[in-house]
């Protein structure tokens, strides 16, 4: 898979100017080592008396924090959040060691159309958005600043991410009647009014009518509108690939759908403009980690989940200490994928449940590279999003490009989802590479676009997400396996983006709060919802 940025010239190019390259940085990852350590080290095997908490969430990510957000917004205090990670964040991390902050993982959030209360509050708290009456914009220091995207095609940046240089007529009808397909999706209603595809996506409609779209693949369902044209699949495949880390074969109809319909107020209507920051997601789990305060326990890994009538009995171990810790809580909130459930839940880790099979989830690689100046530029000037037709990365972000630095230093954010047809082998191979084969690889294939790139390159350090995100391919995203998973025992609560089937940020917030609503209305504190 790595080998695939390097195929043609560029294979050439990489054999002559690469093999014997050395680029200084490292290799960063989820903590893989001390996770597999402890898979035994169970709430029994723990020291000393427990300590008494109300509520236990397992998991800093995005919605983990959004569930301790939640209880702080209906003043309740009494909770804690563990991770394993040294910093909270989960797959919207985010680095700070540089002449910019850049991000390790997701990277932007849409402007929240009126119904998503949840994103709303959150964006309003921070004061990022401006409100006219029924209108949510975004303020404009934290829209994405012009120019927003450009392609590497044929040789030269052009503007946008459609390749229309070159385009026959053929093509151009083909993405016409796509875009139709999408106006007439984004504006049908069910029998009770409700929207097909909405954020949240368990707001959507289940209406037969938008389920069926899930039991086949957005490559299927694209021919039998006539699309077969390989410009026009490959822009309808970049959205898989930048939203799912997916292939159109791999993808279901209605996940590709939900991709252009979801952020659309009305048929008529474009996506909504997305917002960001240098170091992209990163601030939005800033803010919602600072919030927490001391209630955060980073290096802190759980390893034992035990519900009981009345209470959740939880083991923990303390990396720094060297201690496995118990604690007592009222109730817990599991914001961790559903292959780690199994793992730390006691009672799946004794009968596993069916409906876990169903779950499959992607690997990603993302790279930043640190350069000393911007490299030479051909055609359209540079953008925050930069793609290249014809490879199977994402291109890469610029940091600085928010932070309106044009010159100088400045971090480059390279994404590269694994997307063969076994998820599993895509992992191993990301896991036994080499820091020095990932960065050379990711140094050839944007020195396609970037000739003069090698000399300005100081650095580039690789993260691998062995599980980047949860996979919606074909029939998983209206089956029964999903709607099963939402369910846990008495006391346990899940919260994560891959019950919604797609590792979105919206998703997370949504579940996180969701859960933590949930819990107050058990603990006899019902609060007026936010998650929607």
């Amino acid at each position: 898979m790595l080998a695939a940025p390097m195929t043609g010239q560029a294979c050439s190019k990489f054999k002559q100017n690469f093999a014997g390259e050395t680029f200084a940085g490292q290799t960063r990852g989820v903590s893989h080592e001390v996770g597999h350590r402890l898979r035994d080290a169970w709430y029994e095997r723990a020291a000393g008396p427990p300590e008494r908490i109300g509520v236990a969430i397992v998991g800093a990510g995005p919605a983990g924090l959004s569930a301790g957000w939640r209880l702080r917004r209906s003043d309740y205090h009494d909770y804690r959040i563990f991770d394993l990670e040294p910093r909270a964040g989960g797959t919207s991390a985010y680095g700070t060691d540089a002449v910019v902050p850049y991000p390790w993982g997701a990277h932007y959030v849409p402007v929240p159309l009126p119904q998503n209360r949840a994103l709303k509050a959150l964006l309003a708290e921070m004061n990022v958005l401006a409100e006219a009456g029924d209108t949510v914009s975004a303020r404009e220091r934290f829209r994405i600043r012009e120019p927003v995207e450009r392609l590497f095609y044929n040789g030269s940046w052009h503007a946008g991410l459609f390749p229309t240089n070159g385009a026959s007529q053929q093509e151009l009808e083909e993405l016409s009647t796509f875009e139709a397909r999408v106006r007439h999706w984004a504006g049908l209603r069910d029998g009770q009014g409700k929207k097909g595809f909405r954020l949240p996506m368990r707001f959507s409609s289940d209406d037969a009518t938008f389920r069926e779209l899930d039991e086949k693949s957005a490559k299927s369902w694209l021919a039998e509108l006539g699309i077969r044209s390989q410009r026009v699949l490959w822009y309808l495949e970049l959205a898989c690939r930048d939203d799912y880390g997916m292939t159109l074969e791999q993808t279901s109809a209605w996940a590709l759908l939900f991709y252009f319909c979801a952020r659309r107020a009305n048929a008529g209507a474009e996506s909504q403009p997305f917002v960001t920051w240098p170091e992209g997601n990163g601030r939005l789990v800033m803010h919602l980690a600072s919030g927490a305060k001391h209630r955060v326990l980073t290096n802190h890994l759980v390893t034992d989940v035990v519900a009981e009538r009345e209470v959740v009995k939880i083991a923990v171990f303390d990396v720094k200490a060297d201690k496995l810790r118990r604690f007592v809580a009222d109730h817990a909130i599991l914001a961790i994928p559903q292959f780690v459930v199994a793992r730390v839940l006691r009672s799946y880790r004794d009968s596993r449940p069916r409906h876990l099979e169903r779950f499959s989830y992607g690997a990603w690689m993302v790279a930043n590279l640190h350069v000393r100046r911007p490299p030479k530029n051909v055609g359209a000037p540079p953008a925050w999003d930069n793609v290249l037709f014809d490879s199977p990365s994402l291109g890469y972000v610029s940091a600085g490009h928010q932070a309106l630095r044009d010159v100088g230093p400045n971090v480059w954010t390279y994404y590269l989802p694994f997307t063969g047809p076994d998820p599993a082998k895509d992992r191993q191979t990301l896991l036994a590479l080499s820091h020095q084969e990932a960065a050379r690889a990711v140094v050839a294939d944007l020195s396609r676009a970037h000739p003069d790139l090698p000399d300005l390159v100081e650095r580039v350090d690789i993260y691998k997400w062995g599980h980047a995100m949860v996979r919606p391919t074909p029939g998983f995203i209206w089956g029964e396996e999903r709607t099963r998973a939402q369910v846990g025992p008495a006391r346990v609560h899940f919260a994560h983006s891959d019950l919604s089937g797609m590792a979105l940020f919206e998703e997370a917030q949504d579940r996180g709060v969701l859960a933590a609503e949930r819990v107050l209305e058990a603990l006899g504190r019902p609060a007026e919802p936010l998650a929607g």
